[in-house]
């Protein structure tokens, strides 16, 4: 059974960190797409960052809304069948339910990937 459990979510103040990470188990996840998206109450989903396979090469691409790039950063470790997200500079509009997702090939920055966590919730007060 495939799941993605997300973890590290919290309450922070203003400009302070936190780093999200997202386990995958029940299978190898090396060569799937993985992303992060963020929802608040009343709104839709939306894409936050997204990681994707190598394949073979000495990088792994890397996607970001322009709400977050230059403050959060999306890693992988395949060994360890996780997913990060480092959260820097945080502001209260970061404050929301964000979930991690996996597929084989979704675009990065779409919705349509196949595995989804249940979220955890990151709230940034002011």
């Amino acid at each position: 059974q495939v799941q993605l459990v997300e973890s590290g979510g919290g309450l922070v103040q203003t400009g302070g960190s936190l780093r999200l990470s997202c386990a995958a188990s029940g299978r190898t996840f090396s060569n799937y797409v993985m992303g992060w998206f963020r929802q608040v109450p009343g709104k839709e989903r939306e894409f936050v960052a997204a990681i994707n396979w190598s394949g073979g090469a000495a990088f792994y691409p890397t996607f970001y809304a322009d709400s977050v790039r230059g403050r959060f950063t999306i890693s992988r470790d395949n060994a360890k069948n996780t997913m990060y997200l480092q959260m820097n500079s945080l502001k209260p509009e970061d404050t929301a339910v964000y979930y991690c997702a996996a597929d084989p090939r979704a675009d990065p920055r779409g919705s349509a990937y196949q595995y989804w966590g249940r979220g955890t919730q990151v709230t940034v007060s002011s």
